[in-house]
């Protein structure tokens, strides 16, 4: 297979001197690749100039719906994949993960795009801020695309997931981008790359591929680019210390080494299922992709007393691993990447061994299902025990990347955390406790080194999703060591690749600019009902202002008894009288919404489909008996949902008779277009 570079919408086929890569299984040549005939400064324009202005030119919501129609296009030809998956050393459950796995991750933002996200160019950050007395002056932030590119620079372990991880945020906040795999599975990434570029979803200039070295793509870096890398600290170095990259201060992401810990917590004695939830993860972590993961548990962190214990049922554990050809049945650990990665961690264990005696697994002993251990990278699970915790360095510092990791006994909790920390930061840390005294010390002690904590007790452990898996809706990233960059996170991953600006100016100028009506800028009267409005032809700042309604003490109490909401603020004056809140029996803050709304519906069918909701409720003042209230209604914002409705927020304020406020929120309706609209 020769591994073609995806440039400028053209495949530029490797040279007839491409470097081989070799099968984990057996060492044969899998592929060829080179990246030596790809001009990357074409590269580079062709994303600015051809894929940055298309994708910036859609809104939230279509490029949404790009991620889910490209998800549903990968899921439908992704068997093809998994033949090619095991020469990487994969089992099937080890392709599940990477290739599924990255797939979902794509569907994740679409839905994240079309749910969190306006279907608007613009992500407003946050509310209104008042710069003047008067009012006629704010401010406000807003989130808008980077007119540049992203540089994905991945790992070979995840040769799939890892690449559209990054994708989907970076797609979804209108950033076109360059993939450059690891070589050593780089023809796995090609193969899902040539299945994106079949499907003819995303525009031309989205997305590129560079099979080989990076070249000097870098050289053409400006400071509204985003390199994003994933390995180890010494090449993370190396491309963030890159002149271009430094000099224009280019945006710079990292996940790297990281030693992560699962702390046991005292209470967790064998017998407990934390305990055997604790071992059964931690035998999981050791040996899911041979231990080539960047989140695999390396410190196994447990009480002195057992110790002992700990490294008797792990072993146990550990000794029903079937290590061999991934495709033979029985086997549940296939091999490393490859024999060099094999020989890296040998280097590395004979650096640990100082420090520790071997609890279970001999590394120079293996025999693989169905292969011969000369010609792949197999390797055994090693399970090592820290012969002195508190004097040693190595277990650490030093990071064996495959099937290892070592048990270090602590005293106490501060001891814990104490080890934990020593690994300078790490890209997530599980807990195993039903003490919630004990969660907390450890979780709050551990939280500033890491990226993200697992705690799992019985209650959770059913439906935990597990020490390893990064999920699209959390931060993966850790501090330190780990690198000190986000990804993925939900809506909080498009940040990496937004520019987060400060607006300044008047309201209508800003609620025009941004989309978002705010208190102070121009209201607008229709000559009708704002609910016999359609969605299309309704305008920021329509505002209805109601007449008023006076709330008697019989309101109060039909309420009150029609409700069952007898509270004594209501019900009992002298008691009220006593609240330092209330100056005697008050209204109760949902009859002030129901009479609110009674006083802007408007009954007859119409436009407004729904009312499904309403968000930032307060109640400001109290409402006596004998006050009226009457409601201003205005059209805060818009947001298109599908050919047949949108969605309306409304800014609702409500008043008493000397114009106090006394409740405000935000009213969501869906409203129908017209049927020239739809």
């Amino acid at each position: 297979m020769k591994l073609a570079s995806y440039a400028a919408e053209h495949w530029i086929e490797p040279p007839g001197d491409a470097a081989e890569i070799r099968s984990a299984i057996d060492g044969s040549t899998v592929a060829l690749a080179s990246s030596r005939d790809v001009d990357f400064a074409a590269v580079s324009k062709h994303a600015r100039k051809v894929g940055g202005p298309t994708l910036r030119k859609l809104t939230f919501h279509q490029r949404a719906d790009l991620l889910k129609r490209l998800a549903q296009y990968l899921t439908e030809h992704k068997a093809s994949l998994y033949d090619l998956s095991f020469h990487t050393g994969a089992t099937k459950r080890d392709a599940q993960i990477d290739i599924d796995g990255g797939i979902a991750t794509l569907f994740a933002y679409s839905s994240f795009g079309r749910r969190e996200l306006p279907n608007d160019r613009i992500l407003i950050d946050g509310a209104p801020v008042s710069l003047s007395k008067g009012g006629s002056f704010i401010g406000r932030h807003v989130l808008t695309s980077l007119n540049g590119i992203a540089v994905h620079v991945n790992a070979y372990n995840f040769p799939c997931w890892g690449m559209l991880e990054k994708l989907a945020p970076a797609l979804l906040a209108g950033v076109p981008c360059i993939v450059k795999p690891a070589t050593q599975t780089a023809y796995l990434t090609h193969a899902m790359f040539r299945l994106i570029v079949a499907a003819g979803i995303l525009p031309e200039g989205a997305v590129q591929l560079i099979c080989g070295n990076l070249g000097d793509l870098l050289d053409h870096v400006t400071g509204q680019d985003v390199v994003s890398f994933t390995g180890s600290i010494g090449t993370s170095r190396l491309l963030r210390d890159h002149p271009a990259v430094s000099v224009n201060a280019t945006r710079f992401v990292a996940e790297r080494d990281s030693l992560n810990a699962a702390v046991l917590g005292p209470d967790a004695q064998p017998g407990t299922p934390e305990f055997d939830l604790f071992v059964k993860e931690v035998a999981r972590e050791m040996t899911v992709k041979a231990g080539q993961k960047c989140t695999a548990v390396r410190r196994i962190l447990v009480p002195d007393a057992l110790v002992e214990a700990t490294g008797q049922a792990l072993s146990e554990k550990l000794a029903r691993v079937v290590v061999g050809d991934p495709r033979a049945d029985g086997v549940t650990m296939g091999p490393l990447v490859s024999l060099r990665q094999r020989l890296d961690v040998l280097e590395r264990l004979a650096e640990l061994a100082p420090e520790t005696e071997r609890v279970f697994g001999n590394p120079e002993a293996i025999s693989p299902v169905g292969a011969d251990a000369a010609k792949g990278g197999y390797l055994g699970p090693v399970l090592l025990r820290a012969t002195r915790p508190d004097q040693a360095a190595a277990i650490h510092s030093v990071e064996a990347f495959g099937p290892a990791a070592t048990i270090i006994g602590y005293g106490g909790l501060d001891h814990a955390v104490e080890l934990a920390r020593r690994g300078e930061g790490s890209l997530v840390a599980s807990i195993y406790t039903y003490d919630v005294e004990v969660a907390a010390e450890l979780a709050f002690g551990l939280a500033p080194y890491h990226g993200r904590l697992h705690l799992v007790d019985r209650d959770s452990a059913g439906e935990s999703t597990g020490h390893g898996s990064p999920m699209p809706g959390l931060v993966h990233g850790g501090p330190g060591r780990a690198g000190g960059g986000e990804e993925l996170g939900g809506v909080r991953g498009l940040g990496a690749y937004m520019q987060r600006t400060a607006l300044q100016g008047s309201p209508n100028l800003l609620a025009r600019l941004t989309g978002a009506w705010s208190k102070g800028a121009a209201q607008v009267t229709a000559n009708e009902h704002p609910f016999r409005r359609a969605f299309d032809v309704i305008d920021l700042g329509e505002t209805l202002q109601t007449a008023s309604r006076t709330i008697t003490l019989e309101d109060i109490e039909h309420f009150a008894g029609f409700t069952g909401d007898n509270f004594y603020a209501h019900m009992d004056e002298a008691a009220a009288k006593a609240n330092p809140f209330f100056p005697g029996r008050v209204a109760h803050g949902y009859l002030i919404l129901s009479f609110a709304a009674g006083l802007f519906v408007e009954p007859a069918p119409g436009p407004v489909l729904a009312n499904y909701g309403l968000d930032s409720l307060r109640f400001l003042k109290p409402v006596s008996p004998g006050d009226s209230i009457s409601v201003r209604l205005t059209v805060k914002q818009k947001a298109p949902r599908n050919a047949q409705y949108g969605e309306v927020r409304w800014d609702v304020e409500v008043t008493n008779q000397n114009a106090e406020t006394v409740a405000t929120y935000e009213l969501l309706t869906l409203n129908a277009l017209t049927e020239k609209a739809a």
